[in-house]
Parts: C-alpha cells; structure tokens; sequence
C-alpha cells in the first residue's frame, strides 16, 4: 500500500524480454535502507516486487497483464519513472491510499499553463466515472492527485510547482497515455452498493474522446 507521494524519480537502464514477461531494471536513489529482494515499490503507480537487489537500484518483473495494461509495456532505456516504496505504519499518512493496482490507461487531453501551475485535462474512461468524484483522489502515474474539476469524459487536475518538479507529471504531453488508479474507498462503495464494474475487454476498449 502506498500514499500516492513520490520519493524519487528513477531511470530505465534496460528492459529484458522473457517469455511473455520482461525484467525492468532500475536505477534509483530511494532513500532510507538499502531496498531488500520482496520489497513493493510502485514504479509509475504499479506495485512491484523487487526481485534483486543493486548496488544503484533494482530488478523487478512485469507480467505479461502488467506489460498490457499498463504504460510500463512502453517504458525503453532511459525512460524516468515515479518511485515509491511503500507505507510504514509508524509513518506519517499523507497522500491517500494507492494500492499500486492501475484500472486502465487513459490520455493527456489538454494541458493548460499557468504561471506557476499547470491544469492537466485527461479523459476518464466511462466504466470508471462512477469512481471519480469532483474533489476526491485519483493516482495518475502514482501520483495522489485531487480532482478539481470532472466533466462528461473527462477529469482535471491542477499541478502544483512542487508535483512538476518532483515527478515525471512536469513532462506530460497531450495524447500522451498514464496509469490511472480510482480511489480504493470509491471502488467498495460502488461495490456496496451494487453497481457493477465491466470487465478487463472494456477498459481496454479505450476512453472516450474528451473535449476541450
């Protein structure tokens, strides 16, 4: 479990097929402890298992589901990503609670700058709006976010100087595609309440166009 509070940003050094998975190998300078083989870090808001330990960083495998549904099937050397190791119960809760478990990707609909901020528009697929509430929390990226405003396909965000700095969320582009992830109290009210969630083949369906 994490609080959607980027630590640090960690890069790419290479991406190793296998089978129907690949290895992710990561370099990074989280802080604290060494990080330990079975350790979970979200990596762009995907929970991961460390499976070795280096002196730099860490290995970690991704599933052929994880390459599929989320953006780390397009991650390539280089790349930076959103590092988060998970909560302490003796810690401070900030953020809100990320299980590190990504609904569906979605796009970049429309960026828009301020002079310190900046409003990020992204389309919300239709089989997760029921999850999504204006003010409420979303993860984008492992990112804990506030909703500030929700429309018919759609939802915004507005970045802080600090969130543009600190993760990969400064260097969004429009259409670009991000990890999202609901609110996990939203999804057991939903489920409580007998609204039903579609299957995996929907979300993947794709988001609906979002307008500007």
């Amino acid at each position: 479990m994490f609080s959607g509070l980027i630590e640090v940003l960690g890069e790419v050094r290479g991406v190793r097929r296998q089978g129907g998975g690949a290895r992710l190998e990561l370099v990074c300078g989280l802080p604290g402890e060494a990080v330990a083989e079975g350790e979970s870090i979200a990596v762009q808001g995907v929970c991961l298992t460390v499976v070795a330990p280096t002196p730099r960083g860490f290995s970690a495998d991704l599933s052929p589901e994880t390459l599929g549904r989320t953006t780390l099937g397009a991650v390539r050397t280089g790349s930076l990503v959103n590092l988060e190791r998970s909560l302490r119960l003796d810690g401070r809760m900030g953020g809100h609670l990320v299980m590190g478990h990504v609904d569906a990707t979605t796009r970049v609909a429309a960026l828009r700058p301020g002079q310190d901020y900046r409003t990020v528009r992204f389309a919300l697929p239709g089989a997760l709006a029921p999850e999504v509430a204006e003010k409420g929390s979303v993860a984008v990226d492992g990112v804990s976010l506030t909703v500030s405003a929700l429309g018919d396909g759609w939802f915004e965000v507005a970045l802080i100087p600090t969130t543009l700095a600190a993760t990969t969320l400064g260097s969004l582009r429009t259409g670009q595609e991000v990890n999202l992830e609901t609110d996990v109290l939203a999804k057991y009210v939903r489920r409580a309440l007998g609204g039903e969630r579609p299957g995996i083949a929907s979300l993947l369906a794709g988001p609906p166009n979002a307008e500007d």
